[in-house]
């Protein structure tokens, strides 16, 4: 008997939306449309929010290039190397691996990927590495929490059964049922659980940004924490979880671990080297000089943070001109 609140999955119809063009047929996948638009919201909210730090405008264009192929290689192969019985059995399609748009990109392969190519357009552009990972980590953990709905309409990413009356339907036919439960069975769903986790994290995140000015990769920090601390659970309840383990523990739980210690290790490092303010998002060297006109435009909507940079900024140049009027007159 179904739980009268649980979730329904959607109709296999959602997972594609067909379209006919100059007598051509596509059938483009939602899931790959969902992954767009976090791309899209990730990337405009860190272009803005490098850009009120001294960014040059479109800079993020550069980092989003380099990210985002490497990150969906790097997502894609985790989840193939992951799970190989998937893909390596007699008779099966080797093209098959190349067919992202049917699910199955692990989040930890596209941060590996995604943080190869921002240190790539790090170095071309002089943007530092940490800087641009500080004011990527809320976009990046909103873009995770949409891309989880792409989830839900592929009739992925549940945990083990339950009897919480928000149990998620899956169909007896998915690949993942487990074999020998009844029909009707009902799922943790942690598509809904991640997603929730996420937009907290990004309210949390921003509210710490805001109180502590967290710079120097010291925001970066807390994102590995607060994902790696919500995933390590979510992993660990997972239905279809990676199929090496150490430990009895799935390898994907120790990648959340993994990231979680990284995240300690990061904020601990860079607290005790930069106690202060960032001055600059740009290497020693490489930084770009805005016009007065890109002052103008970019600076009028600051946060607090930037607001009290600004401030400093302002007086530092305030003084300096009745320095040079002083010498003038004398």
């Amino acid at each position: 008997m179904i739980a009268p609140l649980s979730i329904p999955s959607p109709p296999p119809s959602w997972q594609s939306i067909p379209i006919d063009l100059f007598g051509l047929h596509w059938d483009i996948r939602t899931y790959a449309l969902i992954i767009l638009v976090g791309i899209i919201v990730a990337t405009l909210w860190t272009s803005r929010r490098l850009t009120k730090r001294g960014g040059e405008p479109g800079v993020v264009i550069d980092f989003l290039i380099w990210a985002v192929v490497l990150g969906l290689i790097g997502a894609r192969l985790y989840h193939v190397f992951t799970h190989p019985h998937d893909y390596f059995y007699p008779g099966a399609n080797p093209w098959r691996i190349l067919f992202i748009w049917e699910g199955g990109n692990a989040i930890f392969g596209s941060l590996i990927g995604g943080a190869i190519g921002a240190f790539i357009a790090s170095k071309q552009t002089g943007v530092r590495f940490l800087s641009f990972a500080d004011a990527l980590a809320p976009g990046l953990l909103l873009a995770q929490a949409i891309g989880r709905l792409g989830n839900y309409v592929n009739h992925e990413l549940y945990g083990l059964p339950t009897s919480l009356p928000w149990g998620l339907q899956i169909e007896s036919t998915n690949t993942a049922y487990p074999t020998g439960l009844p029909n009707g069975t009902v799922f943790q769903p942690l598509f809904l659980y991640e997603i929730i986790w996420n937009v907290v994290g990004v309210i949390v995140l921003i509210a710490l940004e805001k109180r502590f000015n967290w710079r120097w990769g010291k925001m970066f920090a807390g994102y590995l924490i607060w994902y790696g601390v919500g995933r390590s659970y979510l992993e660990s309840i997972r239905i279809d979880p990676s199929e090496y383990s150490f430990l009895s523990i799935p390898s994907n739980v120790w990648a959340a671990i993994l990231a979680v210690v990284l995240g300690i290790v990061l904020f601990v490092v860079q607290s005790r080297r930069h106690p202060g303010l960032e001055t600059s998002v740009y290497l020693p060297g490489r930084e770009w000089k805005r016009s007065q006109d890109a002052v103008d435009s970019f600076d009028t909507d600051s946060d607090d943070v930037d607001d009290a940079e600004g401030g400093a900024s302002d007086a530092r140049e305030s003084s300096e001109a009745k320095a040079e009027a002083t010498s003038s007159a004398g």
